[in-house]
């Protein structure tokens, strides 16, 4: 099993205990917290990942970390077991696949949207409302600016993508020109 797929297990996992118990807003963050607390700190991301050290060493280091920056219970009684389970090298993936769960759970989808010129509010906006209804979500938007579309707009809805740039079109034509 990789990393990435045991990561989405701990999270599906967590999100359906913090729907029972506690508020997954403040378990994400609290997570995200906690994962670059680790990761801002190469020493002790390097002993928690490390096998030579053994799991009650890594379950005692969590513990005096959650006694000194204390998050939610759920979220303590994971990291705890995450430790002794020497499973802790997931903590990045982990905060991930939580926050697309949580989304995923609210109803809400992120969007890359790319464009050759920056777009006016007006526009991000009608952009918003158009994938919304076509995925029948709520859009969390990105955009970003690209000049090499030359005109246009490439959206990217997860594995979904709606190609409408110019470049793509001139594509299409020389294809279409090259069968005939």
């Amino acid at each position: 099993m990789t990393n990435r797929t045991a990561a989405r297990r701990y999270a599906r996992a967590l999100l359906d205990v913090c729907l029972k118990e506690t508020d997954p807003q403040q378990v994400e963050q609290e997570l995200v917290a906690f994962a670059g607390l680790v990761g801002a700190h190469a020493e002790l991301a390097r002993v928690l990942a490390n096998p030579a050290v053994p799991s009650p060493r890594k379950r005692a280091a969590v513990a005096e970390i959650l006694v000194r920056a204390p998050v939610s219970p759920v979220l303590g009684r994971l990291l705890l077991l995450l430790a002794e389970r020497d499973r802790l090298v997931l903590l990045p993936d982990l905060a991930t696949a939580f926050r697309e769960r949580l989304l995923d759970h609210r109803r809400v989808v992120r969007a890359a949207v790319t464009t050759a010129v920056p777009l006016p509010d007006d526009r991000v906006q009608a952009l918003r409302q158009g994938l919304a209804a076509a995925t029948g979500r709520e859009v969390v938007l990105e955009a970003s600016v690209d000049p090499a579309i030359v005109g246009g707009v490439v959206a990217r809805v997860g594995s979904l993508v709606f190609d409408g740039s110019v470049t793509r079109q001139l594509e299409r034509m020389r294809e279409k020109l090259a069968q005939e």
